[in-house]
C-alpha cells in the first residue's frame, strides 16, 4: 500500500529571487531620480557605493542565515544572539518597513496606472490591489511565486527595451548633455555632502533586499545565497545605469524639478521611444510595484509566523489553511495596510520617513546580530563567514545612512522622517512590549484591581455576614403551638398559618398532660408526619406534666426563652376555666 504525504513544495532560485527582486529592482522607477536630487551629477556614483555595501551585506546576511536558516531575519539573529526584547525590536522595525512598502508601492503602482487610466479612483484601486495580493498570498506562496516571476520577467525584459532605446538614442545624439551636467556647478554644500546626501537617500535602492532572509524556510537548500547575489546584480548595474542615462538625456535643473521626481523613467522612455515606450514602462512600473507588495506579504508572514511560534505574537496567529498559508496573520496585515492607506488619505510620502529609518536599521541591527553570532556563537557552523573588517565597515555606511536620513530637511509642511517613524514605531513597540511582558501586565492589572475592590468585596461580605446573621436569627426564633390533641388536619392549618405568617424554622407543639390523663392517640404519628412535609420547619413534639394555666404559660416562656406573643393555642371552648386575656398574651390561629 502506498502512503502519500503532503508535502510543502519549496522555492527554487528563480522563484525566490522573483519575489523579493520585484522589490529591490523597483527602486530603479525612483532612486535615481532620488540620488540625482541630492548628489545631482554624482548620483551614479553614490549608487556604485551603495552598491559595494551590498556586496558587504552579501556576506554578512549569508553568515547569519547559513548558520541559522530559520525565518525572521534580523528578528532571528538576535533572538538567538542577545534578548527576546532586542529581536522583537528589530522585528518591530522589519513590520514597519513591511508596512510601508505595501502601501507606497500600491500606491504608487496606481499613480503608474492613473497615467493610462485616469478615471481610475486611486485609493479604492489601491485598496483593490492589496487585496489581490493578500488573496494570492492565503492561496499559497508557491502560486504567488508564479505571479512574481511574470512581473519580474516582464519588469527585467522591460528595462532592456528602454535601456536600448536610450543607448540608440545616445549613440544618435551624443552625450554632450552628460558631459555638460558633469561640469554643472555643485551646491553650496560641497561635493562631499553631495554625496553624502546622495548616499543616503539612495540607501532606499537596497529596500528589499533584507526581505529573502525573512522566508528561508520556504526555500530550497542553498538558494538563499543565491537570491542575495542575483538581488546584488539587479541593483549594481540597473540603478547606476540609468542614473547615467537620465544624466545624459537631460539637463541638471530639468532632473532635479519636482514633476520628474515620481516619473523619471516615464520621461525617459517618452524622450526616447515615444508614447508606447513610456506606456511600457508605466505599465512595467504598475507590475514590478506590485510584486513588491507581494515581497511586502510574503516577508511578513515569515517574520509573524516566526514570531508567533516564539509566542511574543498571540497563538490566535497561526491557525493555517488547506495550503498551508497563515491567513490570519495576512489578513491582519492587508488591514494594517489599508487602515494606514486611509488615514493618511492616499498621501504616502508621509510614510517615506518609517520606510527609510525601519528599513536601515534593519540592516544596521542585521550586522550587529552577526557580530553578536561571532562572540556568541563561534562554534556555530555556517556555509560562509563575512570579514570582521567588512562587517564593521558595512554597519558605519548603513549608520551614516540611516543619520542621513534622519538630518535630511523635511519638504515644507511635512514632518521630519524621524517625527513621523515615531508616531507609527512607539505604537507597535509599546504593543510588543505589554506582549513580552504579558504576564507581569497581567498580575499589575489584578493587584490594581483587587486595590480597588477589595475594599467593597470586604465591605461586601462583612453586609453579607452581618444579614445573614440577622436573618438567621429572625429563622431561628422559636414558636409554641399548645394542641389539646387536635387531629391532623388542625395542625396542618397551623403548619400552613406559621408557614405564611412568621419567619422561623422551629416550631414545638406542646400537649399538656394533666395527671391521669391518656395521651391522646396517633397525636404523635400525625406530628411525625408534618415533620416530613414541612421539610423548611423543625418541628419537636414536647409532652408537658401539669394543668394549663396562665402561670404554666409563663413558665415555659421563661424556661425556653420564647415571649408570650409567641405562643399560639386555638379558639377555647366555653368551658375553659380562663379568659384569653388571662394567659398573657397568648395568640389564637384556629
Amino acid at each position: 500500500m502506498t502512503v502519500k504525504t503532503n508535502i510543502h513544495k519549496k522555492l527554487n532560485e528563480l522563484e525566490s529571487t522573483a519575489i523579493c527582486g520585484n522589490d529591490i529592482s523597483s527602486s530603479v522607477l525612483y532612486v535615481s531620480a532620488l540620488a540625482i536630487a541630492f548628489a545631482g551629477q554624482y548620483a551614479w556614483i553614490t549608487l556604485l557605493i551603495v552598491s559595494v555595501v551590498l556586496f558587504l551585506f552579501r556576506k554578512i546576511y549569508g553568515e547569519v542565515v547559513g548558520a541559522l536558516p530559520l525565518n525572521g531575519g534580523t528578528y532571528n539573529a538576535l533572538l538567538n544572539t542577545t534578548s527576546k526584547f532586542m529581536a522583537s525590536f528589530a522585528a518591530t522595525l522589519t513590520i514597519l518597513s513591511y508596512m510601508a512598502t505595501a502601501v507606497i508601492s500600491a500606491n504608487e503602482a496606481m499613480h503608474y496606472l492613473h497615467h493610462l487610466i485616469p478615471s481610475m479612483p486611486i485609493i479604492i484601486a489601491t485598496i483593490c490591489l492589496l487585496s489581490v495580493f493578500a488573496i494570492l498570498s492565503i492561496i499559497g506562496i508557491t502560486e504567488s511565486a508564479k505571479v512574481a516571476i511574470g512581473i519580474f520577467g516582464f519588469h527585467l525584459l522591460s528595462l532592456a527595451v528602454l535601456s536600448g532605446f536610450i543607448i540608440l538614442f545616445l549613440f544618435h545624439n551624443g552625450i554632450g548633455i552628460f558631459i555638460d551636467n558633469w561640469n554643472f556647478p555643485t551646491n553650496e554644500n560641497g561635493i562631499m555632502t553631495a554625496i553624502f546626501l546622495g548616499f543616503s537617500a539612495s540607501m532606499l535602492g537596497v529596500s528589499g533586499f533584507e526581505s529573502s532572509a525573512n522566508f528561508i524556510e520556504e526555500q530550497k537548500k542553498g538558494v538563499f545565497p543565491k537570491t542575495l547575489k542575483n538581488m546584488w546584480a539587479i541593483v549594481s548595474i540597473i540603478n547606476p545605469m540609468m542614473a547615467v542615462f537620465a544624466l545624459a538625456l537631460f539637463a541638471m535643473p530639468v532632473l532635479q524639478s519636482s514633476e520628474y521626481q515620481n516619473t523619471l523613467l516615464v520621461e525617459m522612455a517618452s524622450h526616447v521611444g515615444g508614447n508606447w515606450v513610456a506606456s511600457l514602462i508605466s505599465i512595467d512600473a504598475f507590475l514590478v510595484l506590485s510584486g513588491a507588495v507581494l515581497t511586502s506579504f510574503v516577508g511578513v508572514t515569515g517574520l509573524l509566523e516566526r514570531m508567533t511560534l516564539d509566542r511574543i505574537m498571540p497563538q490566535f496567529f497561526l491557525k493555517k489553511n488547506k495550503k498551508g498559508s497563515s491567513y490570519r496573520i495576512i489578513i491582519m496585515f492587508f488591514i494594517l495596510a489599508v487602515s494606514v492607506l486611509l488615514i493618511t488619505k492616499g498621501e504616502v510620502t508621509l510614510l517615506a520617513g518609517v520606510y527609510t529609518i525601519s528599513f536601515l536599521s534593519v540592516m544596521a541591527l542585521f550586522g550587529i546580530g552577526n557580530i553578536l553570532l561571532k562572540v556568541k556563537r563561534a562554534a556555530l557552523p555556517r556555509p560562509e563567514k563575512a570579514s570582521w573588517l567588512s562587517v564593521f565597515v558595512a554597519i558605519i555606511a548603513v549608520s551614516i545612512a540611516l543619520v542621513g536620513n534622519i538630518i535630511i530637511e523635511p519638504a515644507e509642511g511635512q514632518s521630519s522622517n524621524f517625527t513621523v517613524f515615531l508616531d507609527y514605531f512607539i505604537p507597535f513597540i509599546i504593543f510588543i512590549i505589554f506582549m513580552l511582558n504579558r504576564t507581569l501586565v497581567l498580575r499589575l492589572l489584578l493587584s490594581f484591581i483587587h486595590y480597588i475592590f477589595d475594599p467593597i468585596r470586604k465591605l461586601v461580605f462583612n453586609a453579607d455576614k452581618m444579614i445573614l446573621s440577622f436573618i438567621h436569627e429572625i429563622n431561628n426564633q422559636e414558636f409554641v403551638f399548645f394542641t389539646k390533641g387536635d387531629s391532623i388536619a388542625t395542625l396542618n392549618k397551623v403548619m400552613l398559618y406559621i408557614k405564611k405568617n412568621e419567619h422561623t424554622k422551629k416550631i414545638k407543639i406542646v400537649h399538656v398532660q394533666r395527671e391521669g390523663d391518656e395521651i391522646p392517640k396517633n397525636l404523635a404519628f400525625e406530628i411525625d408526619i408534618l415533620d416530613r412535609e414541612y421539610p423548611d420547619i423543625k418541628v419537636d413534639f414536647i409532652i408537658e406534666k401539669g394543668e394549663f394555666t396562665p402561670k404554666l404559660i409563663q413558665s415555659l416562656s421563661k424556661k425556653w426563652n420564647i415571649p408570650i406573643n409567641f405562643m399560639f393555642i386555638g379558639s377555647p371552648s366555653d368551658k375553659f376555666n380562663y379568659k384569653v386575656e388571662q394567659l398573657g398574651g397568648v395568640r389564637l390561629i384556629i
